[in-house]
């Protein structure tokens, strides 16, 4: 077999959803007439590229605030950087 076509390697994960979230699961899997399963895969591969999106923003924001030598620059930098940080 060509290993380019092979399947990916699976790993079996066990979790616990509140009941909330699961009705909600279930629902957004029969919408989309997938299983609750392949809906799970799909929102973690969305939530985990958001994640390294806004992870990535951070991480160039702070480089931007490092390298920043304007003093008006540096402090809206840090104020975008607590909003990130902190909310708000």
């Amino acid at each position: 077999m060509n290993p380019t076509l092979a399947a990916p390697q699976l790993v079996r994960r066990s979790i616990s959803l509140p009941t909330q979230m699961a009705e909600k699961l279930d629902a957004i899997a029969a919408n989309r007439h997938v299983s609750a399963n392949r809906a799970i895969i799909d929102l973690l591969a969305d939530a985990i590229d958001a994640y390294e999106q806004r992870r990535s923003a951070f991480l160039d924001l702070a480089d931007r605030f490092q390298k920043s030598t304007n003093p008006e620059e540096t402090d809206r930098l840090r104020e975008e950087l607590a909003r990130m940080t902190f909310g708000g």
